[in-house]
């Protein structure tokens, strides 16, 4: 059975490609609640805008894909 994955973009992010690697890399294979707990109590200032990725990527899957999320 092929894995669905549900995927988002941002785009136009004003923030070099190194320090967003260094947020992305702190979430990349976590699960979605740790995932998001560590985005919201990150100092980072481009976490905020990778939560929201990631929060419109768990929509897009819930919507697009009906997988449940919980």
């Amino acid at each position: 059975m092929e894995k669905t994955k549900a995927t988002a973009r941002a785009t136009n992010l004003r923030i070099s490609p190194q320090k967003l690697n260094l947020v992305a890399k702190s979430i990349r294979g976590k699960g979605i609640k740790k995932a998001i707990d560590n985005l919201t109590f990150s100092r980072k200032r481009i976490s905020k805008d990778v939560l929201k990725v990631l929060n419109s990527a768990i929509a897009n899957a819930e919507n697009n894909y009906a997988l449940d999320i919980d």
